[in-house]
């Protein structure tokens, strides 16, 4: 059809018949848009729920496996003279296979007085000579006193820190070293529970995932080739 060849009336009369087509085409659009985020807020909805009973159900393993543990644990304290205070402890089955370490997670912290035991330290840096083997030292101690990216000073370098106060043998550094340590109140993040199995042929280990994210995807499915 020749558009040139039609009347005013009948361009008139299409453009109108356009316009509806095309008003009814966005009507169907919103609708399925609409459609589409009711659908999106059900499927929400359904998995939120069953992800939560998921994540209760990690829980309550977490507490039974530990609880499962805590006689073992004392007895390895009381027949292996093992220390209050360690952060993890390994179970490994007789043939050396099968694996499973329990423990907690530490993040280095310190209250407001640590600043006062870094500014001793600092004082005593500025007394120093600037002779060669006490720049050596100074360079050193200052390296022991760089925070982390979070701003608190590593354990282990605090720990080195108060073993060159004792060599050094000087009061105001060793006062001022321990300001530091006594400000240390380390935070419990997390406790935690990992899995690993070692190939018998190969002796390769390997570990078993605990989270949703770290389990092996079903390649093969749909999703797979969705994402």
């Amino acid at each position: 059809m020749d558009i040139k060849n039609l009347s005013k009336e009948q361009r008139d009369e299409l453009k109108k018949q356009l316009a509806e087509e095309e008003k009814e085409q966005k009507k169907k659009e919103q609708e399925e848009r609409e459609t589409y985020k009711v659908m999106v807020c059900e499927s929400v909805d359904e998995t939120f729920e069953f992800l939560q009973g998921i994540s209760q159900q990690l829980s309550d393993v977490k507490m039974n496996v530990f609880n499962n543990f805590a006689h073992l644990l004392d007895l390895k304290k009381s027949l292996y003279g093992v220390k209050d205070g360690q952060q993890s402890h390994t179970f490994t089955s007789t043939d050396g296979l099968k694996s499973i370490t329990l423990g907690y997670r530490v993040v280095d912290s310190y209250d407001d007085t640590v600043n006062a035991g870094i500014e001793r330290v600092k004082n005593w840096i500025k007394k120093q000579a600037s002779d060669d083997n006490a720049a050596n030292l100074v360079e050193i101690i200052n390296g022991l006193l760089k925070k982390d990216a979070k701003g608190n000073l590593k354990a282990n370098r605090v720990l080195e820190l108060h073993n060159h106060a004792d060599r050094i043998g000087d009061i105001e550094l060793i006062e001022g070293v321990k300001i530091i340590r006594e400000a240390y109140k380390p935070i419990e993040t997390s406790y935690f529970i990992e899995v690993t199995e070692k190939d018998p042929e190969t002796g390769v280990k390997f570990s078993v995932p605990l989270s949703i994210t770290s389990a092996p995807f079903p390649f093969g499915s749909t999703i797979e080739k969705l994402i």
